[in-house]
């Protein structure tokens, strides 16, 4: 290093820099010296202890116990409390906590263990991640906390979330000694089987890490060392007195339980381990029902009882037994289960006739399915679902993946089995142009209620050939869908996606799924701007029983709390006129929509009580393909078992609508629209007694926002799309022979940047008339020179060649459906193409079928979520073809760092010049490198030679030249679960299964 130093001051020959240079030369020789070795570690280098996992066993445990060096000592900390002296007892537990962690680091103990193993009949436990915040923070504080590490030893943790919750309040490694334990005790008795305690350990602790890692990844955060401490969390019945004091910074916003509360619980769960009199050992625990309705066990809104009340109904049309479901389920089911529960109506305006309420055949116009793709429920089940819906008015949800073409025209007795909103996510996974104009509501989804910030997951064993097809994809390759941070980065991106969606179907409803989370009316400002005509507020309480366990009670907030403040966010910034709020998550009762409404919405989702009309029986193995009904299956056997009819959806959807409107009746309101944010009806039911109750605040929830009269309490006004200006309205007037009469014609157009989406509704008109397949190849020639804007090109129909003489923007050939994209520089252009960037970032965004030839480079992303597109490109940024399922990539040039992240699909010819692809550019965790073949070689020759006749392509003229020494540099990227399928397939084909 000092070297290093005296080297690089040596060339600063400027004479006024000399003084500065030997001032630094004598500071870098007096810190660090001639003599001194900074580089091979010392005692007094050890400074932190390197963890193979944050989860320690019990031997872990021991030897952080016994460390004692002079910079590694460890000290235990009780977290234990005299039980007896409740609430005040927890609070001066909890500092003199905090002050024994402030002494000990100023003792010079750098790891503090938080332990609770010295409960006992007196001493309860303080629950651990009260006790870690508490530390935590106090440390903080005291400008000490980087001085230690924190370590929880507790019997408590067991769940993905304590996990999660643990160290996203400071702790730094946690022993889950209880766990250990209990997986002992049940290999004794027999309960685990065929394994030693060595491996269900092992087991366990890959679970654990393994749920943390997909907590982790939905926020983004990649590292233990980013989340830990980040305290990504909000909490729910927690008073304000206890979270600025040990959760400093957590939103809290209906107050709840303070430490007399908690220690009240705690006191609870101790009596029940130390009972005054003597009991067997053998006493079973209580059955628990958290996850799945138990007999003796918890008590849940949707139990058998409900379930039977809410199938006879339908089935039977009978509206006095529907009352009985309703009532169960709002009377005596949702009081202490829901914020909604503990709401009352005030009734203080006349009531109206019922005979004045806008008819339910109007109300249910309103109603909507839940987002349930086809692949994740049978296929009777989807369209039972979209038959049901189209015959009342409503809207059913395709859900992520796509829909059969055959769909989109009516049965022989007038149903329709088109699903009336088509879901895209970010863009990928079937979309086509086709998709998109069979379309009265295109959604994005950008968050799931059931399981917010994660993608969606389909096992391959559930991707059968059917489903593949309808995807666009390859069967049993599992189809990864990441969450929608992975693509849509800001706002921005939000709005384009928009723009684009609305191009492809200008008369569609653009619709923008968020999950109910704090800061949610400041997203859905965000959306009213970028122009959407839906935001959907879902909550997190609904979804298959596919969704993880952690998420499915852990991750998002009801719907009550992000509805309310998205609409008094939309109506305090005067957008509420311009955007309809929908809202779902387990809407199940009349009365659940008369709450929605008067906290905002004006459409409701339902997707669990339909189910269950179809069926549905709550097993919760929905990702098993084991459903005993034949509803969340693919087995064609098991299919046989479905049992719905469309009556039984459009019964149920009646009867919630007919008791919606005589609670409207009783309130006084004669249609939706006056119903609509009419926060003052709703109140707190004080007839509700119970100890956590009690201390919830609900004022920010009913707070009815000052605002003037003319400002609007519901959609009433369109929003402006900016379509009017769109360059494809020259095209499609020139392009008139072609649509009309199938004639071929040549376009010549000059491109502009601000030239957004070209081709999308172009394409839109092609699929209108032709459907999916479209026009014949080159049917419509455009010859663009100039600067393309974003998306050019996006979801391009069949039938369209694009030749550009320019460049082009981010998300070139976006979703593209079957066109041909052909560009190279101008002809004017003095610079080498090969060593250019011609094309934007996340180009074929989402592509399923066409060709494309780029002459020069692309950014980053190339062939991201590729499922069909052919493409020759001269080189690419980072992270080229990742998540890719399908199609090929050639790339004549040299790429990015990680190519083919979860590349699942397709295959990738990449030309390594230099030798280090393999070694340094790629990521091999999902894909083989395999010798070229001679269908190979015969493909690369025929491709590549296009490109050199299509863009004049001095490199591809080049590389033909030399083919013999060009193959020998070819890269064969194909990932591991798409050979396999391509062996299990042809298997099939020979034998004819």
């Amino acid at each position: 290093l000092y070297t290093y130093f005296k080297q690089l001051f040596a060339q600063v020959t400027n004479p006024p820099l000399d003084a500065l240079r030997e001032e630094l030369v004598t500071s870098v020789l007096t810190n660090i010296g001639t003599e001194q070795d900074l580089f091979t570690e010392t005692p007094e280098h050890c400074r932190q202890l390197k963890l193979r996992n944050p989860i320690l066993t019990n031997e872990d445990m021991a030897k952080i116990k016994e460390l004692d060096q002079p910079c590694l000592r460890n000290i235990c900390l009780p977290i234990t409390y005299k039980v007896a002296e409740g609430g005040e007892g927890l609070a001066r537990a909890l500092e003199d906590l905090c002050e024994a962690a402030s002494r000990a680091v100023a003792d010079g103990y750098t790891i503090l263990t938080l332990s609770d193993r010295s409960a006992d009949r007196e001493n309860a436990p303080i629950p651990a991640l009260l006790a870690t915040a508490a530390v935590h923070h106090h440390l903080i504080r005291k400008l000490q906390r980087t001085s230690c590490g924190l370590v929880v030893e507790s019997g408590e943790p067991r769940e993905v979330h304590h996990f999660c919750t643990l160290f996203g309040y400071g702790a730094g490694a946690v022993n889950p000694y209880m766990a250990y334990e209990t997986l002992q005790d049940m290999i004794d008795q027999g309960m685990i089987k065929e394994i030693d305690f060595a491996k269900a350990e092992k087991n366990l602790l890959k679970a654990i890490k393994k749920g943390m890692l997909k907590t982790m990844s939905k926020m983004g955060i990649s590292t233990l060392h980013s989340y830990r401490g980040a305290q990504i969390f909000e909490a729910i019945g927690l008073a304000s007195s206890v979270v600025d004091k040990y959760f400093c910074g957590t939103a809290s916003r209906i107050e709840g339980i303070d430490l007399d509360g908690i220690a009240r619980e705690v006191a609870e769960r101790h009596k029940k381990a130390y009972p005054a009199r003597k009991v067997p050992k053998t006493l079973p625990l209580e059955v628990g029902g958290a996850y799945k309705w138990r007999r003796n066990g918890e008590d849940h809104i949707l139990n058998p009882r409900a379930v039977a009340l809410l199938q006879e109904s339908t089935r039977t049309d009978n509206m006095e037994m529907y009352r009985q479901f309703s009532q169960m389920v709002n009377d005596t089911g949702r009081s202490l289960k829901t914020l909604r529960g503990l709401f009352s109506f005030k009734k203080d305006r006349p009531p109206v006739p019922l005979s004045e309420v806008e008819p339910w055949s109007e109300i249910v116009k309103r109603f909507k399915t839940g987002a349930m793709s086809y692949g994740s429920i049978s296929q009777e089940a989807h369209e039972t679902l979209a038959i049901a819906m189209n015959r009342i008015g409503g809207k059913s949800n395709s859900g992520e993946g796509g829909e059969d073409p055959e769909r989109f025209t009516p049965d022989a007795n007038g149903d329709l089995r088109r699903s009336a909103i088509k879901q895209v996510a970010s863009g990928r996974f079937g979309v086509t142009s086709n998709y998109l104009t069979n379309a009265d509501e295109i959604q994005i989804k950008m968050a799931q209620g059931a399981k917010p910030g994660e993608g969606g997951q389909l096992p391959g064993h559930k991707v059968k050939p059917w489903i593949a097809k309808t995807r666009n994809s390859t069967p049993y390759v599992t189809l990864i869908s990441p969450p929608p941070h992975h693509d849509i980065y800001s706002i921005e991106d939000l709005a384009q996606l928009i723009h684009d969606l609305k191009n492809a179907n200008p008369s569609a409803r653009i619709n923008v799924k968020l999950v109910s989370e704090v800061g949610v009316g400041t997203i859905a400002a965000g959306v009213s701007k970028g122009k959407a005509d839906v935001v959907l507020i879902s909550g997190y309480d609904g979804g298959t029983g596919a969704s993880p366990q952690s998420s499915i009670k852990h991750a998002g907030l009801p719907w009550e709390l992000g509805l309310a403040e998205t609409h008094q966010t939309l109506v305090l910034n005067d957008l509420r006129d311009r955007i309809r709020v929908e809202c779902d998550g387990k809407l199940l009762t009349g009365r659940d929509v008369a709450v929605a409404t008067l906290l905002g919405a004006e459409e409701y989702g339902f997707a669990t009580a339909p189910l269950m009309t179809m069926g549905c029986v709550m097993m919760r193995v929905c990702h098993q393909n084991t459903c005993p009904v034949g509803v969340a299956t693919q087995d064609p056997e098991l299919r046989k078992k479905f049992a719905g009819k469309p009556e039984y959806v459009v019964n149920y959807l009646r009867f919630v609508a007919e008791e919606l409107r005589q609670i409207m009746a009783e309130l006084g309101y004669r249609t939706i629209n006056e119903m609509v944010g009419q926060i003052q009806r709703l109140d707190v039911n004080d007839a509700i007694d119970h100890w956590k109750a009690n201390g919830l605040d609900f004022s920010k929830i009913l707070y009815r926002p000052e605002m003037d009269p003319e400002v609007g309490r519901y959609q009433t006004a369109t929003q402006d799309h900016g379509l009017a200006n769109a360059l494809d309205h020259k095209l499609i007037e020139k392009a008139q022979p072609a649509l009309v009469r199938g004639e071929k014609v040549v376009i010549e157009t000059e491109l502009k940047n601000v030239n957004r989406t070209v081709g999308a509704m172009l394409s839109h008109e092609i699929s209108k008339r032709y459907g999916q397949e479209g026009l014949p190849e080159d049917t419509i020639t455009i010859n663009g020179t100039g600067s393309a804007g974003q998306s050019f090109g996006a979801f391009g129909a069949p039938g369209i060649t694009f030749r550009v003489h320019g460049d082009a923007n981010d998300y070139f050939g976006k979703g593209l459906s079957g066109a041909k994209l052909i560009i190279r520089p101008p002809e004017t252009a003095t610079f080498k193409p090969e060593e250019n960037i011609l094309i934007g970032n996340v180009a074929f965004y989402g592509a399923v079928s066409g060709q494309a030839f780029i002459r020069g480079l692309a950014g980053e992303r190339f062939c991201v979520r590729n499922s069909g597109v052919e493409a020759v490109v001269e080189g690419v940024g980072d992270h080229g073809c990742e998540y890719m399922t399908g199609g090929r990539a050639i790339v004549l040039g040299p790429t990015g760092r990680n190519f083919a992240a979860g590349m699942s699909g397709g295959i990738a010819y990449v030309l390594d010049e230099v030798g280090d692809f393999i070694e340094n550019r790629c990521n091999p965790e999902m894909v083989d490198f395999d010798p070229l073949d001679e269908n190979d070689i015969a493909y690369l020759w025929k491709m590549i030679e296009h490109h050199a006749e299509y863009t004049d392509s001095s490199v591809a003229r080049r590389l033909l030249a030399d083919w013999q020494g060009t193959l020998s540099r070819i890269v064969k990227v194909i990932p591991v679960d798409y050979k396999r399928a391509l062996a299990l397939l042809a298997d099939e084909e020979q034998t004819g299964d």
